[in-house]
């Protein structure tokens, strides 16, 4: 195994704010002594389900495309394997009592691919890129809603100043969104929410080429030199170059690299698995991802589910556990909570609470008025029917979520009579559904590492992708109180007593299983890991091709 680097990174910090258990991991990740020891050069092949709908990291909404920010751009803040900030970009940050000021210190002689040096200057043009209204609302109002102003106070000296005390700013300076981006890029980029090879960071690899519908293909940086502290070497990545192919069947990414076509594949449901474990020249791994679980969220602004009754009687409707198996093979992890169980901040107090009673179910419709049955078997009321519809958006559509939909939609119709209407339509159909409110179901789940940011979004009333239209002040009050507060006592506490105003006492959603992700590589393929604590796919950087 490498052996992992020894640098001293000065990180003048606060009392602990944040501590995130690393993703639970449900797999062994096998040792790579059948690569060899690391070595540089070579070209690699990596097989991806999901088309990224951006290559801009401050637009960064998938948690399939998070491996590719990373090849290209770098935060200021990241975590370790034990869920702590550690610097990146920064050297440092520091924190005044009030929680309201963090100011930190950046790492010098480091420049963007396109030449331009990274410095105060920069981080302040791209946080306040992100604050043009308009261009990453969803950032806006999260993660920088208590954002009051940003200072370069000196080439190599931030200053963020709040309005009032906020933990996920330092989450954000770790994620996607508050990756670095040029400034001339911010400036001069020909469709920059797009991304693209026009828009460049200060990663280990330069993205050169993109087939829209069909790859990715990056080069190596050959001044790079600004590695974490979590990447098991430092200086240039070892591949010359590596290409991510489309590849949206799990059965053609499978063929691709048992035939050797691809090197790499992320993405293998259960059905393909034992062709990776039972062959000796591929390997699997898995990590369960952070941040919020698979749900579905109901909507609450309309009928039928602006009835309680009727939101609890679709969750009791469903027995979970039975729909899980049939789809994935008793690989998936039951949910309980809308966050992830891989987060401190789940509450296991859920588990077992609800779900799976059909005599409940069809009880709570009864009452509701939903008394009655057409000829097809569907409860009707005032000569309406209980229609349902989830709309589905294909670019977020992972882990056969479209196969699950269809199970929940047999089992709720058996169980209670429920029409659920499912429509798997491209992205803009999709947010034209939601901004005309003609839906009732939204399915989602976020690798974002803090919960917290996840939940903001979903829950908020104002959340960019508040999606049960909730407007709920004792929801947004626990939301808030858990964004201001420090001490990961009280934090948990604070989030636990939200997911039992969302979960138990509201039924606004419905979990369904805490995502995951499995990697499948050949043995000659060294360097394989996970992102710490998002239990994500990692990047390309600590990949290499033994001989």
């Amino acid at each position: 195994m490498p052996v992992r680097r020894l640098r001293t990174l000065v990180a003048v910090t606060l009392a602990p704010l944040l501590a995130f258990a690393a993703g639970c991991s449900t797999g062994t990740v096998p040792a790579a002594e059948a690569a060899g020891q690391p070595r540089t050069g070579g070209a690699l092949t990596w097989a991806v389900e999901t088309e990224p709908i951006t290559l801009n990291p401050h637009q960064y909404a998938q948690a399939k495309a998070r491996l590719l920010v990373w090849n290209s751009f770098e935060s200021l803040l990241t975590y370790d394997k034990q869920g702590k900030l550690v610097p990146w970009l920064a050297t440092g940050w520091q924190g005044t009592p009030d929680g309201r000021t963090y100011t930190l210190t950046l790492r010098d002689g480091i420049s963007f691919s396109d030449g331009t040096p990274f410095d105060a200057a920069a981080v302040k043009a791209n946080v306040d890129k992100l604050r043009e209204p308009g261009y990453a609302p969803g950032v806006a109002a999260v993660q920088l809603r208590n954002l009051k102003a940003v200072d370069a106070v000196d080439p190599r000296t931030v200053r963020l100043t709040l309005t009032v005390p906020d933990v996920l700013i330092l989450d954000f300076l770790a994620s996607p969104q508050g990756a670095q981006v040029s400034p001339k890029s911010l400036r001069e980029a020909k469709n920059l929410k797009a991304g693209g090879v026009d828009v460049a960071g200060t990663g280990p690899f330069v993205l050169d080429r993109y087939v829209p519908g069909q790859e990715l293909h990056y080069r190596r940086n050959p001044d790079y030199d600004s590695a974490p502290p979590t990447a098991s070497h430092t200086g240039p990545a070892y591949l010359d170059e590596i290409t991510y192919r489309f590849l949206k069947e799990s059965a053609v990414r499978v063929g691709a690299l048992t035939s050797s076509q691809v090197q790499v594949v992320e993405g293998v449901p259960a059905t393909d698995q034992p062709l990776v474990t039972g062959n000796p020249k591929l390997r699997l791994s898995r990590e369960l991802n952070s941040g919020s679980a698979y749900s579905y969220y109901f909507n609450v602004s309309h009928a039928p589910f602006d009835d309680l009754r009727v939101r609890q009687a679709f969750r009791e409707a469903l027995d979970v556990d039975t729909v899980l198996k049939s789809v994935y093979r008793d690989t998936a992890t039951r949910a309980w909570s809308v966050i992830s169980p891989s987060s401190p901040l789940y509450d296991k107090r859920l588990e077992g609470g609800y779900g799976g009673d059909s005599t409940k179910a069809n009880g709570l419709l009864d009452q509701a008025g939903w008394a009655t049955r057409d000829a097809d078997g569907y409860r009707v009321k005032d000569g309406k029917r209980l229609t349902v519809r989830l709309v589905q958006s294909a670019p977020f559509v992972r882990d056969r979520r479209d196969v699950l939909a269809q199970a929940v939609q047999a089992a709720v119709k058996q169980s209670a009579g429920i029409d659920l209407k499912v429509s798997l339509v491209d992205q803009g159909s999709a947010n034209q559904a939601f901004e005309r409110n003609e839906f009732e179901v939204f399915d989602n789940s976020r690798a974002d590492t803090d919960a917290g940011a996840a939940l903001n979004l979903l829950l908020h009333s104002k959340g960019g992708i508040n999606r049960t239209r909730v407007n709920d002040p004792r929801i947004d009050q626990l939301l808030e109180s858990g964004q201001a507060t420090a001490d990961p006592t009280k934090r948990a506490g604070i989030y636990a007593d939200l997911q039992q105003r969302v979960v138990a006492e509201q039924a606004l959603a419905l979990p369904l299983y805490a995502p995951a992700d499995q990697i499948a590589a050949s043995t000659t393929v060294g360097g394989v890991r996970f992102e710490p604590t998002a239990g994500v796919p990692a990047s390309a950087y600590d990949l290499w091709i033994g001989r």
